[in-house]
């Protein structure tokens, strides 16, 4: 069955329209990814500071080949020699990854 994987984002009030923002920017930045199955950006309503990342995959390996390609290239920047290396601050100022594997799933009966 599939994986899933779960980035907890802790995010101050005043970046979680930033850190929003960049999402809805990212232009299916892992939708085309081989393997990829779903996306979600979870705001936290209350009791907590972090927003979750979920993300499910075919698979393991379609998981670590998007980290290692689009993944990585989109989170090192685009500029060459000479950048200047002016990347915009992360809006985040903590990140925890989970894992797991979907072993029952279920949907709405159809009417």
């Amino acid at each position: 069955m599939s994986i899933v994987k779960i980035n907890a984002l802790t995010v101050p009030d005043e970046q979680r329209e930033v850190l929003e923002q960049r999402f809805a920017s990212r232009a299916g930045a892992v939708e085309n990814s081989d393997g990829f199955e779903w996306f979600e950006l979870l705001r936290p309503i209350e009791g907590t500071d972090q927003y979750l990342v979920y993300t499910r995959w075919r698979s393991e390996e379609d998981f670590q080949a998007w980290m290692e390609g689009p993944m990585k290239a989109a989170h090192q920047g685009g500029g060459g020699a000479g950048d200047g290396g002016d990347r915009p601050k992360p809006a985040a100022s903590g990140s925890q990854v989970w894992s797991f594997e979907v072993v029952q799933q279920a949907a709405p009966k159809k009417a």
